[in-house]
C-alpha cells in the first residue's frame, strides 16, 4: 500500500464545495467554548457536505487562527452564520421546516443507532457546551433528543468527537 498524496484524493474546490449538492443537515452550535472544538466541527461539516454551521451565543466565528488551525479552510468552504441567542436560530430553523435533533442525555432519548433520518426532510443538529450539553430551553424546543449509547465510566463525549459521529451515522442513513 502507497499513502495518497493530497492531489490524488480528488477533493472538491472551496467553490465546487459551494455549488454541490448538501446533505440536508444544518448543524447549530449552542454555546460551545472551545476554538478548537468550532474548528474540528467545521472540518467534519466540510467532509460530509453539511449545508451550514449555525454558530451561537459565545460560539466564536471565523475569521480567527484558533479556529482556522483545526478547521484547516474549512470555515471558508462551510457557510456559517451567528446567532446572539440559540432560540433565534431554533425558531428561525422551525419556520423552514427543519426537525430539531439536541444531541443530548435526556429521559426518553432515541439512541443514535435507533434514529432514521427521513430523506425528505431537513435536520439540524443541535450540539452543546463542553460542560453544560444543550441549555434545557432548547431541549424543551427539540422535536427529538438523540444520544449516543456509552459504555465506561465517562459521562460524554468531546463535543468535536460527538459531532463526528453523529454526523457520519446521519449522513450514511441519508445516502443509503
Amino acid at each position: 500500500m502507497r499513502k495518497l498524496k493530497n492531489i490524488e484524493l480528488n477533493r472538491l474546490s472551496v467553490d465546487e464545495y459551494k455549488t454541490s449538492k448538501k446533505t440536508p443537515i444544518t448543524v447549530v452550535l449552542d454555546n460551545i467554548r472551545s476554538l478548537n472544538n468550532i474548528g474540528s466541527i467545521f472540518r467534519t461539516s466540510d467532509a460530509f457536505c453539511i449545508e451550514k454551521i449555525l454558530l451561537c451565543g459565545i460560539t466564536a466565528t471565523p475569521p480567527n487562527k484558533e479556529i482556522h488551525k483545526t478547521a484547516l479552510g474549512a470555515e471558508d468552504s462551510v457557510e456559517w452564520q451567528y446567532y446572539e441567542k440559540t432560540e433565534n436560530a431554533i425558531k428561525e430553523l422551525k419556520n423552514d421546516n427543519y426537525s430539531i435533533c439536541s444531541i443530548e442525555q435526556v429521559e426518553n432519548s432515541t439512541l443514535l443507532p435507533d434514529f432514521t433520518p427521513l430523506k425528505d426532510k431537513k435536520y439540524a443538529i443541535v450540539f452543546g457546551n463542553e460542560v453544560k450539553g444543550v441549555q434545557q430551553k432548547i431541549i424543551n424546543m427539540s422535536d427529538t433528543c438523540i444520544e449516543i449509547p456509552q459504555y465506561g465510566t465517562k459521562h460524554s463525549f468531546n463535543v468535536s468527537v460527538t459531532a463526528g459521529i453523529v454526523l457520519w451515522e446521519m449522513f450514511q442513513k441519508l445516502a443509503e
